[in-house]
């Protein structure tokens, strides 16, 4: 199963109260964690965007405890580069998080370093300085306007899926292929630690839509139909998406 979803109502933890009114909550128990000891940001490039999700794939079959794990596909890092002159390469790239103590994170950041060098890895740079950290991680954080940038006069119409992290390298590859196919420029950036990714597709302020709702519902589709997904993970149903609602419950 697909790790989220925020297609449809969340009834099985809908609090009710009497006569079917909305409960009032009163009072909380909260589980508090501590602050980590360290932390360990890692970022490492790929061949391909094939190579980036296998690893990811791999690295959580293995159990190896990751905090964060993001993917900037290859066009994300060139609007990187150009949007703030980024000195990363431009290549499908994973940003990696390790949280923990330092011996923890050591034994945890060799496992993720040995399954990325299997998987071609081209570059691979980490820190524990907090600086260096945010400087490494200002591609991911600032990539919507850098998509932005990378085609003036362009508006972003982005959407989202999330599939079982055994599905992630079929689903991104699909979409590339079929980006390409319909002549559509569309970043990818995904939370693939959760098996969820986002395309940004940039088309002409006065150009009509439609190629990109046709692409949205294809991969709706793909996603919550037949690899075991949902169609949405985060961004939710909205008017886009509300066709496949049905289907999608009773999928």
């Amino acid at each position: 199963h697909c790790r989220k979803s925020v297609a449809g109502y969340n009834l099985t933890n809908l609090f009710v109260g009497s006569e079917g009114t909305l409960g009032v909550i009163t009072g909380l128990t909260l589980k508090l964690h501590p602050i980590p000891e360290s932390f360990l940001a890692v970022v490492c490039s790929f061949p391909s965007i094939k190579t980036a999700t296998e690893t990811t794939i791999q690295t959580l079959q293995s159990c190896v405890p990751v905090t964060k794990i993001e993917l900037l596909d290859q066009m994300s890092m060139k609007a990187s580069h150009l949007y703030h002159k980024s000195d990363l390469p431009i290549a499908p790239t994973l940003f990696v998080e390790f949280n923990g103590s330092k011996s923890d994170i050591e034994k945890q950041s060799i496992l993720f370093k040995d399954i990325a060098e299997a998987n071609g890895c081209t570059f691979f740079k980490s820190t524990s300085n907090i600086e260096e950290r945010n400087k490494l991680w200002k591609a991911r954080h600032e990539m919507y306007y850098a998509c932005l940038a990378l085609k003036p006069n362009c508006s972003a119409v982005t959407t989202d899926v999330c599939v079982p992290i055994s599905k992630l390298t079929d689903i991104v590859l699909w979409s590339q292929e079929q980006l390409e196919k319909m002549n559509i420029l569309g970043p990818i950036v995904g939370h693939v630690g959760d098996g969820n990714f986002h395309i940004l597709a940039l088309i002409p302020e006065k150009e009509d839509k439609k190629r990109v709702v046709e692409f949205a519902n294809q991969l709706s589709e793909r996603c919550a139909l037949s690899l075991g997904g949902t169609c949405t993970g985060e961004h939710g149903i909205g008017i886009g998406k509300k066709h496949l609602l049905m289907r999608h419950s009773f999928n």
